[in-house]
């Protein structure tokens, strides 16, 4: 995510290395470069020249003062600025206070919109909403069964109808969620390859009749300031709430982003990193701005652990570690756990610093599926008791899990190393296990 953006950033607040001042002939220099970088980065023009004339203005005019270096600064006021155009603060969902909450989701066809949906009604009945998925999408194959589909996957209520008429559809589900206690409805409505009037009227219809709390533009990404243009055209017609950007996992340009308030006027609410029902995050202008200044993430990391683990089950796993009875039953439990969370790769960058070093390693995001086929390929008892494994077993273990007797040493020489690093960590050597890091086997080099 925003990888470029931020190599390219970074290169320009070097030049502030060893400078004892901001002067105007350093800082010009330097803006010129930015403005460079976030026009390659596909941000719109027009947002780019304000950037660079507000973090020129702000430098300019700040005094220098104490230990601090002006590298320091130039870096905080563009953060400061990055955070400003993309919103300041996190944007959530209005929830009625007359349920049920009505929740249009319209798009261009290919952008995402329906897994998004999918993702939304999942992250919302976590915090203990009763969402109701609405299949409103009459036109494209399949596009019900996909939603049907996805709702199977996470346990979701998906309503259909017989009608052809998408505004029949929506007025009914919000019939049957209010008979069957469903306190936020979510429509997925038609796309197009391009906006066509047909298109628009329609979805203008369905607002006009089922008058949304939110109404929300999903957009693709990875197609730059199309994205934005996009999003504006649909806010003429629909007076749109919020922005959804998906595919910003696959985005190392990041424009998008950076000029959707700005252009359009209505804030980035969510962002879908991947296809997986979990991975969709909250708009946070403050931690986006950290992560394209290399600075990571750490709230994030915390929140993705937090949802994803047992408090019972790290304590009895606490226990097992302390008593050095960590096994590989264990270690499988918790490859699930982090494989939830999210690509590995992203995990590792909102460690602050770990961009830097993760720029040149190859991280093989299937690596997971390596170990978990040798731990699998084990019997109960050396799961338990690794130290059985002695060489014919080893080979067994190598045929049946389709890698090789290297691969299988070095994830047993690993393991152990884990195992005394996390009785480290239990004793509060957190410095020396991260030290110490290392890549599962096969998982970069």
């Amino acid at each position: 995510m925003f990888e470029n953006l931020q190599e390219k950033l970074e290169l320009a607040l070097k030049r502030f290395r060893g400078q004892a001042t901001i002067s105007e002939e350093n800082i010009s220099e330097a803006m010129r470069e930015i403005r460079r970088a976030l026009l390659e980065a596909d941000v719109n023009l027009e947002v780019a020249k304000k950037f660079v004339e507000e973090v020129k203005q702000k430098a300019i005019g700040t005094e220098v003062k104490g230990n601090l270096l002006p590298e320091q600064l130039i870096v905080k006021i563009v953060r400061d600025e990055l955070v400003e155009i993309m919103g300041k603060n996190r944007s959530d969902i209005i929830f009625s206070s007359n349920p049920p909450t009505v929740i249009m989701v319209a798009g261009l066809q290919g952008s995402g919109k329906t897994t998004f949906c999918a993702k939304l009604a999942k992250s919302l009945r976590k915090k203990g909403r009763q969402p109701l998925l609405v299949a409103g999408d009459v036109y494209r194959p399949a596009a019900i069964e996909q939603l049907q589909s996805l709702g199977k996957q996470a346990n979701l209520p998906v309503f259909t109808h017989d009608s052809k008429e998408p505004v029949t559809i929506a007025k009914e589900a919000i019939s049957y969620s209010k008979r069957f206690a469903r306190d936020v409805v979510i429509i997925d409505t038609a796309g197009r390859l391009t906006i066509d009037e047909q298109m628009m009227q329609e979805v203008e219809n369905i607002a006009k009749a089922v008058n949304p709390t939110e109404t929300l533009f999903v957009c693709d990404a990875m197609i730059g300031q199309d994205a934005v243009t996009t999003a504006r055209a649909f806010h003429e017609r629909l007076n749109l709430t919020g922005v959804i950007l998906t595919k910003l996992d696959g985005d190392t340009r990041g424009g998008a982003a950076l000029s959707v308030l700005e252009v359009v006027g209505k804030p980035i609410k969510y962002v879908s990193t991947g296809e997986k029902l979990d991975a969709l995050e909250p708009f946070h202008p403050d931690r986006i701005a950290s992560r394209i200044l290399g600075m990571g993430d750490i709230l994030t990391l915390v929140e993705k652990a937090e949802l994803q683990f047992d408090t019972q089950q790290a304590e009895k796993l606490e226990q097992k570690i302390r008593k050095n009875q960590f096994t590989f039953d264990d270690f499988l439990d918790q490859l699930a756990t982090i494989k939830k969370m999210g690509s590995i790769r992203d995990l590792l960058g909102m460690i602050p610093g770990m961009d830097k070093q993760l720029r040149n390693v190859n991280i093989d995001e299937n690596g997971f599926a390596k170990v978990e086929a040798i731990i699998r390929s084990m019997t109960k008892a050396e799961r338990q008791n690794p130290k059985i494994l002695n060489g014919s077993r080893r080979k067994r273990i190598a045929v049946g899990s389709g890698t090789t007797i290297q691969d299988v040493n070095r994830l047993l020489k690993q393991f152990d190393e884990m195992g005394k690093m996390m009785k480290n960590l239990s004793r509060g050597g957190k410095y020396k296990m991260l030290q110490n890091f290392r890549f599962p086997p096969g998982m970069g080099n």
